[in-house]
């Protein structure tokens, strides 16, 4: 069996919880028109592409006046600063991270969200440096759950798809993780531990759960 040589992150979600702070400043603007937000909807565009589910047109549609989406877009940004503003990474990420380094693997990041989004992030946290591969919206024509952008990675860095684990938080993400032929272990959020996921390697509650070390030799032995 081949051995692991790379390791390759999802952002939003895995590294840091952007995603159920997301859903809830949409939430919340629609709440103040007397509207509920259906999670069973929304859902579908958690890890994925946003044009899956548009929560302005959402609203929109069951509004009788015009609305101002680039208000609601300013209303709804302001909703997610202020719910997001203490957030920090993810419990066990940095030390996934460090171990990864340690051990010389490749360390790489497929995220379907822009890059002017993640790498600021990144770049708060201080985890920027950890990783020799970036691959975001603008680098594939297909996001998640399409495994371009983990195909972009791997090819990066020159490896089998047997050679990599993906971390994701997602049922869109471990779908493209899966499609390229990777290793997938899932750590989903409070907003997606609940949905279905497809069939992965491992499942975690947190990366705390498992050092990486272990988690990889789990994998090895399967």
């Amino acid at each position: 069996m081949l051995m692991i040589k790379a390791v390759v992150f999802d952002f939003d979600g895995l590294i840091m919880d952007t995603e159920t702070f997301e859903y809830y400043s949409f939430r919340d603007l629609l709440q103040d028109y007397g509207l509920e937000l259906p999670f069973q909807l929304y859902s579908s565009r958690i890890g994925g592409h946003v044009d899956s589910f548009d929560p302005y047109r959402y609203l929109q549609e069951r509004c009788a006046e015009p609305l101002d989406r680039e208000l609601l877009r300013e209303l709804r940004r302001e909703k997610f600063a202020a719910l997001f503003a203490n957030e920090h990474a993810r419990p066990g990420v940095e030390d996934y991270l460090c171990e990864a380094k340690e051990a010389g693997l490749l360390i790489g990041l497929a995220s379907s969200a822009p890059k002017d989004w993640v790498v600021p992030l990144l770049d708060k946290l201080r985890l920027t440096s950890y990783f020799g591969c970036i691959r975001t919206f603008e680098n594939a024509t297909r996001v998640k759950p399409d495994p371009e952008l983990y195909l972009q990675v791997l090819q990066f860095f020159d490896i089998a798809p047997q050679e990599a684990v993906a971390f994701e938080d997602s049922p869109n993400g471990a779908l493209a993780a899966k499609r390229a032929g990777m290793r997938c272990v899932i750590v989903p959020n409070e907003l997606t531990r609940g949905l279905t996921f497809p069939e992965v390697d491992l499942r975690l509650n947190s990366m705390r759960d498992l050092s990486l070390n272990t988690m990889i030799r789990l994998l090895e032995q399967a």
